[in-house]
């Protein structure tokens, strides 16, 4: 999903690329706000788990309980283990978002949301006599009542999802990044082989295996897809996240292709990988990480896939991610133009190289918000991260203009977070010395290619479709062409 996380869709209230996340519209601070700041500040990827200290057995587990928001009831899951605890808020696409400030004894149960607006929290306390959870949620200064009992919050079922048994061999696998250790899942075609091969690369923001965002598990389906089709196909955790090590505020682009480099190697080095058919499908910011893999000297990459791959610069991405977003939420022309001299001033600092001209400018703007509305102090130091100066400071056209080899980028019509306005007819422009390339615009599909009403990132978790049928088969139908054994 594309936004870096401070700014965009991905990101904790304001908007960018897969971190992917635009910042709302102006709005009085009510009740009914906190909602909406709820889901534009968890749509699109994931924040780090904060430890914390191993929790008594009275409230380790699942809870539940519904919060008595004024416009609709929202059911809320929250998750205690040894480690910390998680909340799930399945309207609003919340799944697994790490809490911290996490108290967990009887008479004082506490946690807090980090990362959005409002400083969201919860206090209250065990209750023996019925065994629940009963106090107060706040954000914003807006106190809900809320009573959680045991057991995991229900959550909808997805019709593409698929479930063992798998009519394919699936292997958790293990390799190392130079000294990060990566993990992840490879699922190969029944038979001795030797394979194709795609490799999976996911969007921005720290993201698990299967690219887990708003219910939906988009990598887990596309590696079912494309191995029944033939291919073997190595899904791993990013930086951070599961089994793999290291972490990805600290990364720039070298490292991230190096970690794709890792698993071209791995897949090479087994006897049931053809390693001259081995390509990438990075979606979101994975289809900015692919291109730039495979040019370099040593990558042999047979194809390239970029679904949703942003096809002009970060910050221009970022811009028209924020643009599309607010006018979508119908803002008014000053707050428009406000948000583009924000953006473009934070950007040119960021290129700069000056973290603390970007640490000052990013303080001063959000404390000249209104209190509702600020981002907390962890969003703002995104800012000035490795990883998010990558992101910014990335062109992709170098990249993209070199390629020869098969090439296909998809993009939907309703995607506000890249844009097929933007991006499509950047990527043909890119992309038109290269005769294998192919770009493909569907109509009605937005940045997870889920038909979509509006594209707005808060329905991602209220489709019920994961890709929509027409992409799969598009996919698997020129893949059966670009990874054919000899053109």
């Amino acid at each position: 999903m594309w936004s870096p996380r401070s700014i965009s869709s991905d990101s904790p209230d304001i908007t960018g690329p897969g971190r992917d996340r635009p910042r709302p519209p102006r709005r009085a601070g009510t009740a009914a706000g906190l909602v909406v700041l709820l889901i534009l500040a968890a749509a699109c990827s994931r924040s780090e788990p904060v430890q914390s200290a191993p929790k008594p057995p009275v409230v380790t587990g699942d809870w539940n309980g519904v919060l008595p928001a004024p416009d609709q009831a929202l059911p809320i899951g929250i998750g205690f283990d040894g480690n910390g605890a998680a909340v799930t808020i399945p309207p609003q696409g919340i799944y697994d978002h790490p809490l911290d400030r996490v108290v967990t004894e009887p008479d004082a149960i506490a946690f807090a949301i980090p990362g959005l607006p409002g400083d969201p929290n919860f206090h209250g306390r065990y209750h023996r006599d019925d065994d629940t959870i009963a106090g107060t949620f706040t954000q914003a200064g807006h106190d809900l009542p809320l009573t959680l009992h045991r057991g995991p919050v229900p959550t909808p079922a997805r019709s593409q999802e698929p479930h063992p048994p798998w009519p394919y061999r699936s292997e958790d696998v293990h390799y190392r990044s130079g000294q990060v250790p990566i993990a992840g899942t490879l699922t190969l075609p029944n038979g001795r082989g030797p394979h194709p091969a795609v490799v999976l690369i996911s969007g921005s923001g720290p993201q698990d295996r299967n690219e887990e965002i708003a219910g939906h598990k988009p990598f887990l389906l596309l590696a079912d897809t494309l191995t029944r089709a033939g291919y073997a196909v190595l899904r791993t955790d990013d930086r951070g996240v599961g089994g793999t090590g290291g972490q990805l505020d600290t990364c720039d682009y070298t490292d991230l292709t190096d970690d794709i480099a890792a698993g071209l190697a791995y897949l090479r080095s087994r006897g049931d990988i053809d390693g001259t058919r081995i390509g990438l499908l990075g979606h979101s910011e994975g289809g900015y990480l692919a291109p730039l893999a495979a040019t370099r000297p040593d990558s042999r990459v047979a194809f390239v896939i970029m679904a949703a791959g942003p096809a002009v610069s970060g910050s221009e991405v970022l811009l028209g991610q924020n643009e599309a977003m607010l006018r979508h939420n119908h803002a008014d022309a000053e707050e428009i133009r406000d948000r583009v001299g924000y953006i473009t001033t934070l950007t040119t600092l960021i290129r700069s190289g000056d973290r603390e001209q970007v640490r000052r400018f990013a303080a001063a703007h959000n404390d000249a918000l209104p209190p509702d509305q600020r981002q907390p102090q962890s969003a703002l130091d995104q800012l000035t991260t490795p990883y998010f100066d990558a992101l910014i400071d990335y062109d992709p056209a170098p990249a993209q203009r070199a390629l020869r080899i098969p090439v296909l980028a998809l993009y939907g019509t309703k995607d506000l977070q890249v844009p097929a306005a933007q991006s499509a007819p950047a990527a043909r422009a890119n992309l038109a010395a290269d005769p294998y390339a192919d770009v493909h615009v569907f109509d009605g599909l937005n940045h997870l290619m889920q038909p979509a009403d509006t594209g707005d990132p808060k329905e991602y978790s209220t489709i019920d479709i994961t890709i929509a049928p027409e992409v799969l088969t598009y996919l698997t139908t020129w893949l059966g062409a670009a990874a054919a054994p000899a053109r």
